[in-house]
């Protein structure tokens, strides 16, 4: 193994001698150099980890040498070492991005704690991470075992979800298999805890059963227009819990979490249901009862869910709701440029909603564009993707002048997504809905142990086509494919995220309710 190399640069070198040899029997490699313009030139020709760097030289000072580093090797840690406690020379030193700052006279201990810090700290977090994942494993599996409540689920969905980006940084591959496996024990459990409950819980009160889609207004919304609150409601389209925590830091730099929940969306977990449930506040089969013309019966992919903004009007007459509302939707690249432009809608009225769709497009694209699939080929990277979508967009700018005007501010979603990797057989008539995750329709034929059938879809709130309609709905990684080509599909859309059957990514989604800091 190759023994990390520091270069210590100090006019005075030959007094550190011990501080040298103490290094060395620690396994480190150090090279000396007694001015700044020997430290550029061995820098420029040899390959150190990281450079201790003595502010007060004479000739080339340490911030002069600093700055010669840092164009041509950015990237090395420097720490810089002073006999000054002077806040300007500080200021100035950090503001040139260095990794640390010590005072003289340093000793061992001061110098190996910030080697630990800067050159060993990713492999000790990643032992750290792998050994506290280890000893929580079996408690998890344990677990699984058990028969669970929701709110248990809950709980072992945020458990699952923190050590999957804690893992995420770490560098331990086998470890990321371990926990791949251990989600796809859960997710089977899941399903059948979704198998025994959902139909049931579509008949109970508000209070008595999990927060549905239907339910997140009533729940999360309407009591702070109750207390006299501007709010802002933005719905990220298909915004998995793990890209929530991912983007959350993000937030949290203008705004405080007030209420950090979750809830389970509808089945199916798709924006057609999901969506005009939650604006509605009623389920798919009462929207079509009440509001037939505001029903759509096309549910193949590219129906833009038309009638939102109608939903949410409806529910608030019948809740007899007299506050201002205003409604966008933002979809591609040219209408996020215009974000900005609607601080003054949302200024001037009691209620604004925003559905962005930008996460679910990064979701399609990555189904049918080789370069997106490179850029997220795996969960890590399709997080790091949504949030470098989110530093970077005019969304950021709006939220940052939301806080500023005292506007609270609720982000949640539809449904999310999971990544498909199984092919099941399905065979349907030509009325039978594309979505990989969900089918409906008539004479659908299939192995019954790889789905959820619901035969009658008044039993789960759905509208029914015609009397012999049925739906089902894939499980864990499945995705359906029909028999025609059916190598061909089953390759195009395996690795791909897909949503609207049972998940805990699909279904289990945030509700974050933000107070702006200050």
């Amino acid at each position: 193994m190759r023994k990390p190399r520091i270069l210590w640069v100090d006019d005075e070198i030959d007094l550190l001698r011990a501080h040298i040899i103490f290094l060395e029997n620690k396994e480190y490699e150090v090279e000396t150099a007694n001015n700044g313009l020997d430290a550029v030139e061995k820098v420029k020709n040899q390959f150190f980890d990281i450079i201790f760097l003595d502010e007060n030289m004479p000739g080339m000072t340490g911030l002069e040498t600093l700055n010669r580093l840092k164009t041509f090797s950015p990237n090395i840690p420097v720490v810089m070492i002073t006999k000054s406690e002077e806040e300007n020379i500080m200021d100035e030193a950090i503001g040139s991005k260095i990794a640390d700052y010590l005072i003289k006279p340093v000793n061992p201990k001061q110098i190996l704690l910030t080697l630990k810090k800067n050159i060993d700290q990713k492999r000790l977090v990643t032992q750290q991470t792998t050994s506290a994942y280890q000893m929580q494993f079996s408690q998890i599996g344990m677990r699984l075992n058990d028969r669970l409540s929701f709110d248990e689920w809950l709980e072992i969905y945020k458990m699952l979800v923190f050590w999957e980006i804690e893992l995420g940084s770490s560098e331990d591959a086998a470890m990321d298999q371990v926990l791949v496996m251990q989600k796809d024990d859960a997710n089977k459990a899941f399903f059948k805890f979704i198998k025994e409950n959902y139909l049931e819980w579509l008949n109970k009160d508000r209070g008595e059963r999990p927060i549905l889609s239907h339910d997140v207004f009533q729940h999360a919304v309407f009591p702070l227009l109750d207390a006299g609150e501007k709010v802002f409601v933005l719905v990220i389209d298909n915004l998995r819990f793990d890209q929530w925590r991912t983007i959350s830091p993000v937030f949290e730099e203008y705004y405080r979490i007030e209420s950090d929940e979750l809830y389970l969306s509808i089945l199916p977990t798709a924006t057609m249901y999901a969506r005009n449930a939650m604006f509605s506040g009623l389920l798919p089969s009462e929207i079509e009862k009440f509001y037939p013309d505001l029903w759509e019966d096309d549910d193949n992919e590219g129906n833009k869910n038309p009638h939102e903004e109608q939903l949410l009007r409806k529910q608030m007459e019948r809740h007899r709701r007299k506050e201002k509302v205003w409604f966008e939707k933002i979809s591609g690249v040219r209408r996020d440029r215009q974000i900005a432009e609607s601080l003054k809608n949302i200024l001037d009225n009691d209620l604004s909603v925003m559905v962005f769709n930008f996460v679910d497009m990064i979701s399609h694209a990555r189904t049918e564009m080789d370069m997106i699939r490179e850029l997220a080929n795996d969960e890590n990277a399709y997080r790091s993707l949504t949030l470098s979508w989110f530093n970077h967009s005019s969304l950021l700018e709006l939220i940052r002048s939301l806080a500023s005007h005292n506007i609270r501010l609720v982000v949640t979603t539809d449904h999310g997504a999971i990544r498909v990797d199984n092919a099941v057989k399905v065979i349907g008539d030509r009325e039978t809905n594309t979505n990989l995750r969900y089918k409906l329709g008539r004479n659908l034929n299939y192995k019954s142990k790889h789905v959820f059938e619901v035969r009658d879809p008044r039993l789960a709130y759905l509208p029914s086509r015609n009397v012999s309609t049925s739906y089902i709905f894939a499980h864990n990684s499945d995705f359906f494919a029909y028999p025609n080509n059916y190598n061909y599909y089953a390759n195009y859309y395996k690795d791909t995220f897909q949503h609207g059957g049972i998940s805990l990514e699909e279904m289990i989604v945030p509700l974050i309710t933000l107070v702006p800091k200050g």
